[in-house]
């Protein structure tokens, strides 16, 4: 949360990027992560989950090992693992259960609002970036050379707040959720970024769809029909917006320089991978070999300023597409392993999610406040939203700015919920047995256990639903249990749940 919380911090106008101070609590934890796992000395990942989390590190390593010096490598693969491998793995670890995990959902809403209200004062009082001659451009406190940071932490937001009200929880939680993301589309509008815009369309599509098929009909008709009404009739949006917007269906007709400049380092980013197909050029190779690949077509440079920073021209440095810069700059080796993790969480997230849909709803949240959907729901969706968020964003932009440590903190949740969430394939208390159904984590009932593992012994998981140590799961012999102790168990008690598949 103090990572998240960091980025609500105004960044200098003159800032030529590098480490920021969420980046150094990033650092701090991984260390308290890594602190607190030798203290623990516990296995917390199966051994199919530790691998999808580390295979990037595979492309990584060779990439920098063939980066073009040693400072260039070291660099890369520093933001590289921090990203990908390290910030991932310590949200992964210190998250305990579900409620852990809304919090850090709640946690992006919040921060979302806070960028999004400083956005829309921004277009406003004419005080944001430079757009098409005028300071109109929300930036939030990211500044003018991370115009993109705003657009994607109100994204994130706003996905996080359609898959909680989605979800399980209250009517209050659910109505707070729905608001919110109302709240957001306002600043993700004026932050003019066309990428987010089509990822966060699709992400919270497919959210919909997830959660089910009718309310998806609904909900689209309803947004279609409000969206005919304040453009089509009110015509509520600027000129600028329209413009914007109708320039996503014509990018080959009449692009702008901005299309013809992605464009034009998108194919140098191919060339380069030509060249090298299975290493790539090196870890922060780009920049060096992109006047050789790309086009006289390219310009020098973005113009930037406004937000209370000079005009000055931002060079450009990167393809703006995930995808070919890994491939340019780590090969086929880097690409498949990095896009072969990610592959790994997206079909466990969705397994997990299939899991929770199958599970029947969960108990009363409160008197006279039934809990309709399945709890876990809106974890599931959450996760599922962010991901599918991400992969659709990186076909438009790469990690760079202040922002980026953002995307860290993204892949950490999804992995919880890919692969340690009971609802994960590929989770300890998956492979001890543990029933989805049950509430395993942030509950006051123990879980329900099944017949194959709690066969002549019960199975013990502690509070962060994880096996216990000293539980004969975990591969110590257990005692043989008492004839008496067997017919007591097998009893509906206070300490069993009713119906309950043991011993």
């Amino acid at each position: 949360m103090a990572v998240i919380a960091l980025l609500g911090l105004p960044i200098a106008p003159s800032g030529e990027g590098g480490a920021s101070i969420a980046d150094a609590m990033s650092g701090l934890l991984v260390v308290g992560c890594a602190v607190r796992l030798v203290r623990h000395r516990r296995r917390p990942l199966s051994p199919g989950a530790a691998m999808v989390l580390a295979l990037p590190v595979v492309g990584i390593a060779v990439a920098a090992a063939g980066a073009a010096s040693p400072g260039a490598g070291i660099t890369g693969l520093t933001r590289y693992l921090q990203i990908f491998v390290l910030v991932p793995a310590a949200v992964l670890l210190l998250v305990r259960d579900r409620r852990d995990f809304r919090l850090l959902a709640w946690s992006f809403v919040a921060l979302a609002l806070w960028q999004g209200t400083v956005g829309v004062h921004q277009y406003v009082t004419g005080t944001g970036a430079s757009y098409q001659g005028e300071d109109v451009r929300a930036v939030g406190t990211f500044g003018p050379t991370d115009v993109m940071g705003m657009a994607t932490v109100v994204a994130f937001g706003l996905v996080c707040a359609v898959a909680l009200a989605l979800g399980s929880g209250t009517t209050r939680q659910r109505t707070s959720a729905v608001v919110c993301a109302l709240a957001l589309l306002p600043p993700l509008a004026l932050s003019f970024s066309r990428g987010a815009w089509i990822a966060t369309a699709l992400a919270c599509g497919a959210q919909l769809t997830l959660a089910g098929l009718r309310r998806a009909v609904r909900v689209g008709a309803v947004v279609a029909a409000v969206a005919v009404i304040l453009v089509g009739g009110l015509g509520v949006g600027t000129e600028m917006l329209q413009e914007r917007l109708d320039s996503i269906t014509r990018v080959t007709d009449a692009p702008d320089q901005s299309v013809v400049d992605r464009y034009t380092m998108w194919a140098a980013a191919v060339d380069m991978w030509r060249g090298h197909p299975l290493t790539g050029v090196g870890l922060k190779g780009f920049p060096d070999q992109r006047d050789g690949y790309a086009s006289l077509a390219l310009s020098s440079g973005s113009d930037i300023g406004g937000a209370g920073a000079a005009y000055s021209k931002q060079p450009l440095l990167s393809p703006h597409n995930m995808y070919l810069l890994v491939l340019s700059e780590q090969g086929l080796i880097g690409l498949l392993a990095l896009a072969g993790s990610w592959l790994a969480l997206l079909v466990c997230a969705l397994r997990g999610l299939v899991r929770v849909r199958r599970a029947p709803p969960g108990a009363a949240a409160g008197p006279g406040r039934p809990v309709r959907a399945p709890s876990g729901l809106d974890c599931a969706l959450v996760s599922c939203g962010l991901l599918g968020w991400q992969l659709v964003d990186f076909v438009y932009a790469d990690i760079g700015g202040p922002s980026t440590v953002l995307t860290g903190v993204c892949f950490g949740l999804v992995a919880w919920w890919a692969l340690v969430d009971p609802a994960s394939p590929l989770s300890l208390a998956s492979e001890a047995g543990v029933s989805p159904a049950s509430p395993v984590l942030g509950a006051s009932t123990r879980p329900t256990v099944s017949a194959a593992v709690t066969e002549g012994f019960p199975a013990v998981l502690d509070t962060e639903g994880q096996v216990s140590p000293t539980s004969p799961v975990s591969g110590a012999v257990a005692p043989p249990v008492s004839s008496s102790a067997s017919s007591s168990a097998s009893s509906p008690t206070a300490g069993s749940p009713e119906g309950a598949s043991s011993r």
